[in-house]
């Protein structure tokens, strides 16, 4: 399949972009002589922008002219003349680019909408039991090879960790910090309420952390004001990073840290992808949905045993369905400390 061309599309969010570079990967390995290329939505592209593997991105900008700019890039697509598209996505917009790429094979989830129109279809499980495990996400993703290849493995998903490639620029922003010899890496904030740890909880554990080595908060510019609640901004101890590491930078400072503490949340995926040693904390959701941490030394808190309500929903809440939020307030910060 030395000419074989391929294009994977994933327009989800940050984290659903960074656990397809495992599909990137594992692609990569069953067609090595292919060319692979990769649709996303805008604000997503440096996850994939500096992998060797991808040939070409596609960047739909959906906050402007959203139709109109995915029209355009369909007629792209179809102009490439794809042997393989694989869609991980399984909404409307996804769908339609892929029944459109006029692609000899298209495969997909049979959840999509427009999956009539797909060549290979697969269920998508949320859970995914296997014998006495469940299925991770990348796993899931992984299953979309099946149809290419007779009898693929669906491999473990500690053999699909997601990858990132960095750039110079990221090397020196990281070098700039100094970072000390031992260090921890914070991620406090979620999209979703009930995804996240609570504020006390956090502000805790970095009071905490601090004295025990230097603490680095990361997140996106807009949980700044979040962030800066967390802590007393005169402790030398926390340095506030929020808005100021891009999503490479943020996994690169994760990499050799003593220990990442994160929600279940999109930084948690980015430090699976560098192997970075891992306390995720799970209150409304649990690992049975399949994003639990992928790291070699991980650990995952959640209250046990688990509440009646628990899990309350796939994604979270904006706040607790029953007012009292007991899946995080009852979690110790001194479970979490012993993760160290």
């Amino acid at each position: 399949m030395k000419d074989q061309k391929i294009l994977i599309i994933q327009t989800a969010f940050i984290g659903d972009v960074i656990l397809a570079t495992s599909l990137v990967e594992y692609v990569r390995k069953l067609f090595p002589e292919a060319q692979i290329d990769f649709f996303l939505r805008k604000g997503n592209e440096s996850i994939m922008s500096t992998n060797p593997n991808i040939n070409q991105l596609y960047i739909w900008d959906k906050n402007k002219n959203k139709f109109s700019a995915l029209l355009k890039l369909i007629f792209d697509v179809r102009s490439q003349k794809y042997d393989t598209v694989i869609n991980i996505q399984r909404f409307f917009n996804s769908g339609l680019v892929t029944a459109l790429s006029k692609a000899r094979t298209k495969v997909g989830f049979k959840q999509n909408p427009l999956s009539l129109f797909f060549t290979h279809k697969v269920n998508h499980q949320i859970p995914h039991k296997m014998n006495s495990s469940y299925f991770h996400e990348v796993q899931r993703n992984a299953q979309l090879i099946i149809p290419l290849i007779n009898n693929a493995p669906i491999p473990p998903a500690s053999a699909l960790r997601p990858m990132l490639y960095f750039s110079p620029e990221d090397e020196m922003k990281i070098y700039d910090l100094k970072l000390p010899a031992e260090y921890f890496v914070l991620a406090p904030s979620s999209v979703w309420y009930t995804k996240q740890w609570h504020e006390s909880k956090w502000k805790e554990l970095i009071q905490r952390l601090s004295a025990k080595a230097k603490v680095y908060l990361i997140g996106a510019p807009t949980d700044n004001a979040y962030i800066e609640r967390l802590y007393v901004q005169t402790n030398s101890q926390v340095i506030n990073l929020c808005g100021g590491l891009s999503l490479r930078q943020s996994a690169l400072l994760m990499k050799n840290a003593l220990r990442v503490f994160v929600n279940d949340s999109a930084p948690l995926h980015l430090a699976s992808s560098v192997n970075a040693k891992t306390t995720a904390i799970f209150c409304s959701t649990v690992a049975e949905f399949g994003y639990f941490p992928l790291s070699e030394q991980q650990q995952l808190i959640q209250l046990e045993p688990r509440l009646d309500c628990m899990p309350c929903g796939l994604h979270g809440h904006k706040q607790c369905p029953h007012k009292h939020f007991k899946c995080a307030m009852d979690i110790s910060v001194d479970i979490v400390e012993k993760t160290i």
